[in-house]
């Protein structure tokens, strides 16, 4: 009997071009219609089709501005190869979880008790009576990051209901550990949450839980191993990886390596403390640094943190800046041929320059001696906790702006004046973020105009040259100055909306993927294919003092994919990150920032914003507060600005009203229509 019907129902579907989902009325239904897949829609129907089959059912809800459903769709739905195991094997029932909402929510309830993540596309295993089995989200149409592709997934269910079917319900573990050695496939490095976990775990070992930053000295700012910390305490919830990068950023904030009269750190500490910096400042660590104080800021609300960010902006502004509008590359540490000269004073300057009490109230709280704590001299530093009012901090800020007026007799450190367009566009990229985390606008404006300036003059046709001074442009430029500044336009898409960033940003994409491409592997070279030849063409995926291009490269595809809607992106990303993994599992602490972009790739929040005005401005602005490591913000005014795939295509259509609504990893929120109800949406989503 089974095989008669089983027979009959792919017979039916070999005579027809549309399924049964071609007599529905919803448009969501209708969509499936042409699948290779035998849909059934749910009914009495499907349910006896199940019985007299003896098969399990495959249940999927999901609805028309669905974006992960229309990628699954499309990758296994439009499968013929898919669709024959999915005939072969269940009962195919598709949901319009808008038009049955009792379906989606009695399921979904179901996989949340199951300790799965909900959301839509919403995949799970009944028995023949509708009972639930085992579920998730969405399936990859191959293994990918610890996900076992859908048709292991499907036979390994089909295979249990079968074999095994007094376990369906007690043997859900053993399920999960099955599918996940298919995931991991021999000879495959794969890196999923847990790597991710287990990495954030070993790294997190070697922080210096007194001083912060790493054990031992030289201390650097690493921020790369920050972030990963910050995004693992995001990840699990664990207090212990804030905390971590806490106590650095304060022994950073009141230590020696950032001068307290100028603003701005310097490349490294030569000891434990923070205390003693070699004095050269860099524009790659300040930007890095900078982003970092905002994405603490807003979690901890810490006045230090803004007021380190406020300074350092400041010395950006006044020191840092070309007459275009571009950031110089570095500060010296020496003058008058020694080192941190400019930088230290003496008990006897500060008296002298202060007066006695003020002098000595201001030596009190710098930590300045007769003795000195560096070679004689005294180095500015805060690390000494001390009580300070209020009062007390703006007598202080007054009698540092007086020694800094003093300072500004010295002899000046070397500026390295030559523009680069890669540390530019980590720049840029901290300012447009932090601009918004600290709602500094004049911070934009400042990113803004140096983008001008990079986009302008250092540039031939699609291609961007790497450094600049005096108007002589060294090009070619690498495969750094792409991914910076692709980051740079994408995080100025993001803080305006204009669309002109964007559309720059798939220019460089473009050109990048030309001429820099190692076509067998999916990463990049350091220089183009029409560079000066080399002994070697340099081709390392390790990070150096500032994030590897391939790591660059990788969140900016995640981020592009989402905000053009073109899933080739996110493929080309993929791609890369495989490529990097087993570099990266045999050297964790040199790809931090691959493991960073591995995080983006699976936590990702995209927050769509529809319509315009006053209320889709409000959502804008809470969205674009949020610190941007994972998330993305679209601002979608009209649907014809979108491609037809995206997900924000049905919700321009369907309401004139501005809304927004977030998409986490694969699965996407309800439509929110206010700044509360947005913040919620990303609060529930995360903590699911």
């Amino acid at each position: 009997m089974t095989a008669t019907t089983s027979s009959n129902t792919s017979s039916q579907h070999e005579n027809h071009s549309e399924n049964r989902l071609g007599h529905e009325t919803s448009p969501y239904l209708l969509q499936h219609k042409s699948n290779p897949v035998d849909w059934w829609p749910w009914g009495p129907e499907a349910l006896a089709e199940a019985k007299l089959t003896e098969k399990p059912i495959l249940l999927s809800v999901g609805y028309a501005a669905c974006h992960w459903c229309h990628v699954m769709a499309h990758e296994s739905f439009e499968d013929d190869d898919t669709a024959r195991v999915m005939n072969e094997l269940f009962v195919n029932i598709k949901v319009d979880r808008e038009e049955r909402p009792d379906i989606d929510q009695i399921y979904m309830a179901a996989l949340h008790h199951l300790g799965e993540q909900g959301g839509w596309p919403l995949t799970m295993f009944l028995t023949p009576d509708g009972e639930p089995i085992w579920g998730g989200t969405y399936f990859p149409r191959s293994s990918r990051y610890g996900k076992p592709a859908f048709v292991d997934v499907l036979r390994e269910i089909a295979r249990l209901f079968c074999e095994e079917p007094e376990k369906i319900e007690q043997n859900r573990a053993a399920l999960m550990a099955r599918l996940a050695g298919v995931a991991r496939k021999p000879g495959t490095v794969t890196i999923g949450v847990a790597e991710l976990n287990h990495a954030a775990q070993q790294l997190g070992g070697i922080i210096d839980p007194v001083n912060g930053g790493t054990r031992g000295a030289p201390k650097f700012p690493q921020a790369a191993l920050f972030e990963l910390l910050w995004r693992a305490g995001l990840r699990t919830g664990q207090a212990r990886y804030f905390s971590a990068v806490d106590i650095t950023l304060h022994h950073i904030g009141e230590g020696g390596i950032y001068d307290h009269l100028g603003g701005g750190f310097s490349r490294y500490s030569v000891d434990e403390r923070w205390l003693v910096p070699h004095f050269e400042k860099m524009l790659y660590d300040n930007a890095q640094l900078l982003e970092l104080l905002a994405i603490a800021y807003v979690r901890l609300g810490k006045p230090l943190y803004r007021q380190r960010a406020q300074e350092t902006v400041a010395w950006l502004a006044r020191e840092m800046t070309t007459g275009e509008g571009a950031f110089s590359a570095s500060l010296d540490a020496d003058s008058e041929g020694e080192e941190g000269k400019f930088y230290v004073w003496s008990y006897d300057e500060i008296i002298g320059q202060l007066g006695a009490e003020d002098g000595e109230f201001f030596a009190r709280h710098y930590d300045v001696t007769p003795a000195g704590n560096f070679e004689g001299h005294n180095i500015l530093n805060r690390l000494k906790p001390l009580p300070r009012s209020d009062e007390d901090e703006a007598r202080l800020a007054a009698l540092r702006a007086k020694l800094l007026t003093v300072r500004a007799t010295r002899v000046r450190p070397g500026l390295d004046d030559k523009v680069l367009a890669d540390w530019n566009g980590l720049m840029i990229a901290a300012l447009a973020n932090a601009s918004l985390m600290f709602a500094e606008p004049s911070w934009l404006d400042m990113a803004e105009r140096a983008f001008a300036f990079i986009a302008r003059a250092m540039t031939r046709g699609d291609r961007l040259g790497h450094s600049w001074r005096e108007g002589k442009l060294k090009f070619p430029g690498l495969a750094s100055d792409f991914a910076a500044m692709i980051r740079a336009a994408l995080a100025l898409y993001e803080a305006t909306g204009r669309q002109s960033y964007l559309d720059q940003a798939v220019t460089w994409q473009r050109a990048l993927d030309r001429d820099y491409a190692d076509a067998e592997s999916g990463t990049y070279y350091l220089t183009a294919a029409d560079a000066e030849g080399l002994v070697i063409r340099p081709a390392s995926t390790a990070d150096e003092a500032t994030p590897n291009h391939n790591a660059v490269a990788a969140q900016n595809l995640v981020r592009l994919a989402l905000l053009t809607g073109d899933d080739g992106w996110r493929a080309k990303a993929d791609r890369l990150i495989a490529a990097v993994a087993p570099a990266t599992v045999d050297n964790l602490y040199m790809h931090m920032a691959l493991l960073n972009a591995v995080d983006l790739r699976l936590r990702a929040a995209e927050i769509v914003v529809t319509g315009e005005g006053a209320r889709a401005e409000a959502l804008l602005s809470a969205a674009r507060a949020t610190p941007p490591l994972d998330r993305i913000v679209l601002h979608a005014r009209a649907a014809d600005a979108l491609p037809l795939s995206h997900p924000a295509q049905q919700q321009v259509r369907a309401s004139s009203e501005p809304q927004a609504f977030v998409c986490i990893g694969e699965t996407c929120s309800l439509p929110v229509t206010d700044p509360a109800g947005l913040t919620h949406a990303l609060g529930t989503a995360r903590q699911t």
